[in-house]
């Protein structure tokens, strides 16, 4: 949603979104409205499809938490995600992405409650038949890149502080998936854990002016000759 905003506000010729989701598409229909022009595109496929954009080219390829959210829809593609995407690249290639947080040391409250709030959403949507997103590191995106083919340019992190909106975000994902939980009283025991966690959660941000932990990044290539 936000780098569809986001491109909307450039001086571009034309632009083309790919979302694995059809249900994400007509979110970002809806709130684009007018902006999405003529020329515009916004596309419902999956990357594993060899067919989709083949024999088309663009000066900017922007892959925002692409990585990560590939697990969803092509389990294990993202060894071959880079190489995938390189006819694609005429000039520059953006990887906005998220440094795994669900896993590793912890060593803060604040950071313990990001970890403990990813670990409990991904347990109820594993538990609910979906799969989670998958976060990559920024080195292993770096080595991914330049085994594919890309010169890297510049690698930067920035640090996270989450606030009230990704706790509940995170935490209404996780009970919106409840009900589909094949036993009731499991289903109940994680719906108490997820309103535990998210007092205890809130409490912090209100505490600390937020969750602060790990980083995002932006790492910027281009397509090697």
């Amino acid at each position: 949603m936000n780098s569809a905003l986001w491109s909307t506000a450039l001086p571009t010729d034309r632009w083309c979104a790919v979302t694995g989701s059809a249900a994400h598409g007509d979110q970002v229909r809806e709130r684009v409205g007018a902006r999405l022009r003529a020329q515009d595109r916004l596309i419902v496929g999956n990357w594993t499809d060899g067919d989709l954009l083949a024999g088309e080219g663009f000066d900017t390829v922007l892959t925002d938490y692409l990585v990560g959210a590939v697990e969803g829809f092509s389990p294990y593609f993202q060894p071959h995600l880079f190489a995938r995407l390189r006819p694609l690249v005429k000039q520059r290639l953006y990887v906005v992405g998220l440094d795994p947080y669900v896993t590793g040391e912890a060593p803060t409250e604040a950071a313990r409650a990001v970890r403990d709030i990813g670990r409990l959403r991904d347990a109820v949507l594993l538990l609910a038949g979906e799969t989670p997103y998958r976060e990559f590191p920024a080195e292993w995106v770096v080595s991914s890149l330049r085994a594919s083919g890309y010169r890297v340019l510049s690698a930067r992190r920035f640090g996270n502080r989450y606030r009230a909106a990704w706790v509940n975000g995170q935490l209404d994902m996780a009970a919106r998936r409840l009900a589909k939980l094949p036993d009731s009283s499991l289903a109940a025991a994680m719906g108490l854990w997820v309103e535990t966690m998210r007092g205890r959660s809130l409490d912090l941000c209100l505490r600390h002016g937020g969750l602060a932990h790990g980083h995002d990044y932006v790492i910027a290539a281009e397509a090697s000759a």
